[in-house]
Order: structure tokens, then sequence, then C-alpha cells
């Protein structure tokens, strides 16, 4: 038989004169993800991607196509001539891959092709009765079936399945512009990246890590994070700031209460600059409305006081577990929970400031040499372009190319 992958997609169909836009970058996606799968062919037919692949990489493309935005549903298909001989042979072939003695059935028959000279209940009545007079021990249930045999009738094929696998949904990674992630190595941020990449945005990563108070453990965590992210998204491009000066400096000049908002205020400073260098116009963090005490919405405004582009917060009405559970299901979770402290979480003043005075911060930040330490730092940022296991290093002001 010859084996076929159907991918569907959902809420590209609504975008209107915009709808190619988001089909063509859907199989670019498509063809993105099948890399090293070779041979392989994508067709595209109203609506519709057929997958053409070798029969031993059928399952693995098939597990990719699962992490690809925009994509709602996959089925292995067999292809049929329109000839309804040969469409009823290729059922009952479907029915045995799946058959258990007993088993009940329906057919369900959609007709685009309305060329075909017979209608969508006549062809499910033949297919049907062709089944019950074979050698199975089949029973027809149209109400509560065991299994349903799909028979889709368009162009030139008619296409039979019995499985429809659930996808990610979505939109395509791309269509919807770039963001900039800060990542740290909790549980929070990769999700808030995850539900980034969902919507469509192409995302670059950012990530403070303070040497020698955080080790080599903290970074290779968020690269395995980021390679996570990389399955969903294609390539990510990690930026690894140094922040040990500025949390020293924080630390020894100001008042401990503050030092967790003035550290955030140091990032999302250092993050629009990074995000304006590389064109990027909204950041993305992994904040989660009151989670913590940098979080309350007086610390939110407080820190958010310092940038002038966009900063989109996914995860801003989600409660933790909530979170832990996406993150559990996009395969995140058991890397987030490493022991492994990133600078966020050294120097925990036991009573962080909830309702911090912008005057009194921006008193404080008049203690250091502020713009010095962020001229610094962003000259030192290292640059790791991440897809999936494969990374290439750059150094200097994060220019790696996409």
């Amino acid at each position: 038989m010859n084996r076929l992958l159907l991918v569907r997609y959902g809420e590209i169909a609504l975008k209107g004169k915009n709808r190619p836009f988001f089909e063509k970058k859907l199989l670019q996606n498509i063809r993105y993800s099948l890399k090293g799968l070779e041979p392989f062919e994508v067709l595209f037919q109203r609506g519709r991607y057929f997958v053409k692949i070798s029969t031993e990489n059928l399952s693995s493309a098939q597990r990719r196509l699962q992490r690809v935005f925009g994509i709602v549903s996959i089925s292995t298909v067999t292809q049929s001539n329109l000839d309804l001989d040969e469409i009823c042979r290729n059922a009952l072939e479907t029915v045995k891959e799946i058959y258990n003695p007993g088993m009940t059935f329906k057919v369900n028959t959609r007709r685009a092709n309305k060329k075909f000279p017979y209608t969508s209940p006549e062809v499910s009545s033949a297919v049907g009765a062709y089944l019950l007079k074979s050698n199975l021990n089949l029973k027809v249930d149209v109400h509560h079936p065991d299994t349903i045999i799909y028979i889709d009738i368009r162009g030139k094929k008619a296409y039979l399945y019995s499985r429809v696998i659930q996808g990610l949904g979505g939109l395509p990674v791309g269509v919807a512009g770039r963001g900039l992630l800060l990542l740290s190595g909790g549980i929070d941020s990769p999700v808030a990246g995850w539900l980034a990449l969902k919507r469509g945005v192409e995302i670059e990563t950012l990530h403070f890590h303070s040497p020698p108070f955080t080790g080599e453990g903290a970074v290779n965590k968020v690269r395995d994070l980021c390679r996570t992210l990389s399955s969903y998204g294609g390539k990510i491009t990690l930026h690894l700031a140094p922040f040990t000066e500025i949390q020293k400096e924080l630390r020894l000049n100001c008042p401990e209460t503050m030092v967790i908002t003035l550290m955030r205020r140091a990032m999302f400073r250092i993050a629009e600059r990074l995000a304006i260098k590389k064109n990027i116009p909204v950041l993305f963090t992994g904040e989660s409305l009151g989670q913590v005490a940098s979080q309350t919405l007086e610390n939110i405004v407080a820190i958010n006081a310092v940038t002038n582009i966009p900063v989109l917060r996914p995860l801003i009405g989600f409660d933790k577990e909530e979170i832990i559970n996406i993150a559990r299901k996009i395969n995140s979770y058991s890397i987030s929970i490493r022991p492994f402290e990133d600078c966020c979480t050294l120097f925990v003043p036991r009573h962080p400031v909830t309702r911090p005075q912008l005057k009194e911060l921006e008193k404080a930040e008049e203690s250091i040499p502020l713009e010095e330490l962020i001229d610094r730092c962003l000259e030192n940022i290292e640059s790791t372009i991440i897809n999936s296991g494969h990374e290439r290093s750059e150094r200097g002001q994060a220019d790696a190319e996409k």
C-alpha cells in the first residue's frame, strides 16, 4: 500500500486573504522539522499537507510533526485511486492493521471531489458491506464503534485512515514576528517561551549568569531548556549575559530589601538594549502575578518603568500548578528542577520589598555606576545558536545570525 502522512491545520483556515502566507510558513516549518529523515516530499492540496516518506521513517516523522505549531492533527493514510473496488480493498487492509475479533466499526466518507460518481453515503455503504463480507469477525455500530474508517476523497485520490493523532494547534512559528525571552533556569520562563512559540512568535533567549556564584551546571541547564524549546520552534539563539559585577555592586551598595527589584530593573535595561540591537520589538518573561515578591503589581510596575518596549507575560494569570502541568507536557520540567542555582536565586533577602517606591529605587541606583556596568555586560554577551542538540557559539555584541 502507498502510505502517506496527512497533516491538517485549524486556525489558519480563518485567516482570509492572509491565509497563503500562513500556509507557506507552515509548509516551511514542516520541511524543517523533517530534516534528517530524507528523502521526503511535502505536498499541499486544498487545506491539507501530504508527506511522502519512507515506511521506516513514518513513525519518526509523525512524532516530529506533533511538535510543529499550526498542525492540529496527523494521520497515517493509505492512498487509493478513485476506483470503488480499490477503495474497498484498501479499507480492508486498513482494518486488518487494527483488527480485534468482534470489533465494531463505522465508515465515514468525505467527498471533496464532487466529480467522483458515488456520493459519500454510497461509498460508506459499499465499503461497509465489503468489510462485513470479509472473513473477519466485524460488526457495524454507527453510534459507538470501536473504530472509524475514514475515507477522504479529494483531487485525483482517495485517502483512508483509522487514527487521528492530535497536534499542538496554534500558529506556525515565525508568522507573528520575533520576541526576546528572559530565560532563567526555573520552571516558568521556558513555559512562557513555549506559549510565545505557540502564537507564532520566533524567539531568542537571554540568560543572566553570575560566575563563579553560578557554575557550568546552571548554564548547561539553560542550554538544555533551549534545546527543548528548539524542538518546537526551530533554531534558537541563546544570549548569555555576565551579571556578576552588577549583582555585587547592588548587594554591596544598595538596601538589601531592594536588591531583587533593582536586579530585575538592570536585567530589563540590558534586555531592552539587546532587543533594539537585534531589531526585536518585544520582551517575554515568565512572570506570574503574585507568585513571588518581585511579581507583585507594584514591583512589576517599578521594573517595567525602565523599558520603552512592550513586555509580554503569557503566564500572568496562571497558578503554579497550571504552569507545572505545561512544563511536564513540553518536557522542560525535569530540566528546570535540576539543583543548580541561577542568579535570580542568589542573595535573596529575607524580607524583599513588595511595594517599592520608584523614587527610592532610582535613588538607590545612583549609588552604583549602573550605565557603565550595563555597557560592560552587553559587550561580553556570548551568543549560541541552538538547534535540538547542535550549537554554534559567537562572542561579542550578540550578532549571531538567525
